[in-house]
């Protein structure tokens, strides 16, 4: 039921939305959503869960980068480094995490759906 192929391509557009064109995700959501769908080929249902998967990883990775940039970054202004930079930013981001997941997984699984309805048409 997973391609990963798809998943994988989704995944790395996901990670470049976020990163990059933050303050358009949810149209690169919708875009990166489709784009998986369609890229997996078999029907509506397989569409939506590739898509969903390949939210959720690139919120995942998006996170870890996110904890990663704050402690390294952190550490270089002194109080907020190392190990307090990476507690205080895993208490108050996990929450913040969970909700970009559901965000990422519903936005780019409903496209994703439509993807894989317009992919199977063929």
């Amino acid at each position: 039921m997973t391609k990963w192929k798809a998943v994988i391509i989704g995944f790395i557009l996901s990670v470049i939305v976020k990163s990059f064109f933050g303050h358009y995700d949810f149209v690169g959501l919708l875009i990166v959503g489709f784009i998986t769908g369609y890229i997996a080929h078999n029907g509506a249902l397989n569409g939506m869960w590739n898509a969903a998967l390949a939210g959720a990883l690139g919120t995942v990775i998006c996170a870890i980068l996110f904890i990663i940039s704050t402690t390294i970054g952190g550490s270089f202004f002194g109080l907020f480094g190392g190990l307090i930079g990476f507690t205080t930013s895993g208490l108050t981001g996990i929450f913040a995490v969970i909700e970009n997941l559901i965000y990422y997984a519903i936005v780019m699984g409903i496209t994703g759906a439509i993807g894989g309805a317009v992919a199977s048409k063929k």
